[in-house]
């Protein structure tokens, strides 16, 4: 049997035989790159619905799945001359995130199809950078409980018992300063994937966003006896600057949902990233509030502005020096409250104490008690004179959240010895003559000038008298022949000719190395009658061949140069669409332009000296 032959067998058994099924296959859709932060898609399509226990490979570590699987079943029929065919596929949808930069693979799949073990390929995603930021800092929903977590069907109505978002103070009664904590806690029964909100600008507060984790986790909650799943999804601590009912306005988030499309359309399921699922926007308003603000009592002369629960301590960086020797006092002023605002206590050195600014170092933190930590102040003084002394205890007024009113904190007093210095800052007494802010002087000799001697009618008098008015005299003459040459507009045009002409042939020489034909003949052109129009002062509307001759004839210009001057306009316009070689072509229009202007130019300049 001969190789034909048994290709046509062959051909015959797959018409009629029907030996020859395509077999199922796996076929993988996923982004080959992601930004950090992002989510993205996993999709899986088998293009049969006959499927047996789907396992999707193991997602690995840095890449994690927050939804899924998705199952959509897609089915189509179609008729030709009669002949009814169909066929069918399902897709397995997951949505991963992003969370760490690199290079993964995700192995291949696995599943019975028509009784057959089936794999995918394995595919790979690149993580790197970091997702665009929507304006809001819009964070990502994280599933950890499907408890209170139902995938709706298409269409389904959202009611605001299945998604709303609770607002809450841990004070509404306050005093001007004291913070106040805002939460905003997301209760859900549908599948909300995102949401995004931004806190306005609010009047009579300064308000600090707390850092919250990026990746939102549901926890489950019940309320009237629903399991809800909830979600802290910001919180803010307020410091109210003025007394009075002070407002949160409300604010509206806006969320998408996943629903779950049972009977997706094909066409549909395409432009759904071929998932069985569809996304719907939600708008959730969260309430607004009010918050009364009292003001605070009648303060104290040396108040510092901390409003808290604060505590004080000082130390010396050494308690023995010499004199003019510098010491730094550290004070720490810690607790909770609003330590960015207080101010540094007054410090009471002795006598003969130099003291400069303080060095401030912000070692707080925001947490949702408000701002915690520490302030630290560095203050350095310099003693001039020996002898023992005494630091005073520095006294911090605060008002007391706690205790309703206003309260006093001292660090201890520091005793400092100072001993003799070297030099003239470290004298032991201070007000000897040698250390007096009042010096002579001048010592020594005092030179004075003869009675004889007058500066006025001297040389060097005259000099400095006449000199200015010459230079004004010279520069009033060139400034004055320079403006004659500037008005003479028309000798202006013709000098700027010569010039114009020859840039714009360095120019049309550029396109010619670069083999730009079209542009190198405009530009050609261009210099030519650039240069008749400057040159012969003639407007645009009466540059013709006959006027050009009719000119450069007034001007002197023998007939030959205008001659050669028109048939060099004559060749530019013709070598533009002139077949052969083009680099030949420009070279040849090139120089014939650039020598007929030379010696116009020659011409003309000869004439005028005539």
């Amino acid at each position: 049997m001969t190789r034909n032959t048994l290709h046509i067998f062959f051909l015959w058994l797959c018409l009629f035989g029907g030996i020859l099924p395509l077999q199922a296959q796996i076929k993988v859709s996923v982004p080959s790159r992601v930004a950090t932060g992002e989510n993205f898609r996993l999709s899986y399509t088998i293009n049969t619905q006959d499927v047996d226990d789907f396992r999707a490979g193991n997602i690995p570590n840095g890449l994690e799945v927050i939804a899924g699987p998705y199952t959509s079943q897609q089915s189509s029929y179609q008729m030709v001359n009669g002949h009814t065919s169909s066929s069918s596929s399902i897709t397995f949808t997951y949505t991963l995130y992003a969370d760490k930069p690199g290079t993964y693979t995700i192995p291949a799949a696995k599943a019975k199809i028509n009784g057959n073990s089936v794999s995918s390929r394995s595919v790979k995603v690149t993580v790197s950078g970091k997702a665009q930021s929507n304006g809001s800092g819009m964070p990502q929903m994280h599933q950890d409980d499907n408890e209170g977590s139902q995938m709706r069907a298409a269409g389904s109505r959202i009611s605001g018992k299945d998604l709303f978002i609770k607002v809450s103070a841990n004070k509404r009664r306050v005093h001007e300063q004291e913070p106040v904590l805002l939460t905003y806690k997301v209760y859900t029964l549908v599948d909300l994937t995102q949401l995004e909100g931004k806190m306005p600008d609010l009047t009579g507060f300064h308000t600090q966003e707390v850092p919250l984790p990026q990746q939102k986790s549901f926890k489950i909650e019940r309320v009237n006896g629903q399991p809800y799943r909830t979600v802290t999804w910001s919180q803010y601590v307020m410091y109210p600057q003025m007394a009075g009912n002070l407002k949160v306005p409300a604010i509206t988030f806006k969320g998408i949902v996943v629903q779950q499309n049972r009977a997706v359309d094909p066409f549909e399921a395409f432009f759904n990233g071929g998932s069985g699922y569809v996304e719907v926007k939600r708008e959730i308003q969260a309430p607004g509030l009010t918050i009364q603000v009292d003001p605070l009592p009648t303060k104290p002369a040396n108040f510092s502005g901390g409003v808290g629960r604060f505590n004080i301590s000082s130390q010396l960086s050494n308690t023995e020096v010499k004199a003019g020797e510098p010491i730094t006092m550290r004070i720490v002023i810690g607790g909770t409250g609003n330590l960015k605002l207080v101010k540094l206590p007054e410090i009471n050195l002795p006598k003969n104490f130099d003291k400069y600014d303080p060095k401030v170092t912000d070692k707080t933190k925001l947490t949702a008690n408000g701002v915690e930590g520490n302030m630290v102040y560095d203050v350095l003084f310099v003693p001039r004179s020996q002898g023992k002394y005494t630091i005073p205890a520095v006294e911090f007024v605060y008002f007391d959240v706690k205790s309703n009113g206003y309260k006093t904190i001292r660090t201890k007093p520091i005793d400092i010895k100072v001993d003799k210095g070297s030099g003239r800052n470290s004298s032991s007494n201070y007000n000897t003559p040698r250390d007096n802010d009042i010096r002579n002087i001048k010592l020594g000799a005092v030179s004075r000038y003869g009675t004889n001697m007058h500066f006025v009618g001297s040389a060097i008098y005259w000099t400095a008298l006449l000199l200015p008015l010459l230079v004004f005299v010279i520069l009033l003459i060139v400034f004055r022949k320079r403006a004659k040459l500037h008005a003479d507009v028309t000798n202006m045009r013709r000098k700027r000719a010569d010039k114009i002409a020859r840039k714009r042939l360095r120019k049309a020489n550029q396109l010619m190395q670069q083999g730009k034909g079209e542009a190198f003949y405009d530009e050609v052109l261009h210099a030519l009658w650039d240069y008749v129009g400057y040159k012969l002062n003639m407007p645009v509307e009466k540059l013709s061949r006959e006027n050009i001759a009719d000119a450069f004839t007034l001007y002197g210009v023998n007939q030959e140069v205008i001659d050669k001057f028109l048939s060099a306009l004559d060749t530019c316009e013709y070598e533009r669409y002139a077949p052969g070689d083009p680099a030949g072509n420009m070279e040849k229009t090139y120089d014939t332009a650039a020598e007929v202007i030379s010696e116009i130019e020659g011409v003309m300049k000869r004439s005028r000296k005539l």
